[in-house]
């Protein structure tokens, strides 16, 4: 199995601390009525842990549920202002230069890896 490519790593880590950072904020903050009144927020953050997760262990559908996830939130800020707007396609960029690179891409594609 090739190396993980140092990218990868970092990016994964991101979306763990952000992710988990953004649940835990979410669920102290909002209390009880929060947590069924916005569970589509908690489970976006939930898929952004869960990425990141499985992007560390090199399985490739983690890589696509992420940019997955970045892309859905291209669309989501598009509803809120232009500068939201292009800060997500700057980022979703950056994420797929990453992640699609020959170096992810044999990381990811690995024989035995999911």
């Amino acid at each position: 199995m090739p190396r993980r490519p140092l990218s990868i790593t970092i990016i994964s880590w991101l979306f763990i601390s952000f992710g988990s950072i953004a649940l835990l904020y979410g669920l102290v903050r909002g209390g009880g009525g929060d947590l069924v009144s916005h569970w589509y927020v908690h489970l976006s953050r939930i898929l952004q842990i869960v990425a990141g997760v499985f992007m560390l262990y090199g399985r490739n559908w983690a890589r696509w549920l992420l940019v997955a996830w970045i892309a859905f939130h291209i669309v989501v800020s598009a509803l809120h202002s232009p500068l939201f707007l292009l800060m997500h396609v700057a980022i979703f960029s950056v994420i797929l230069f990453f992640v699609f690179r020959r170096q992810a891409s044999a990381f990811f594609n690995a024989e035995g890896v999911g």
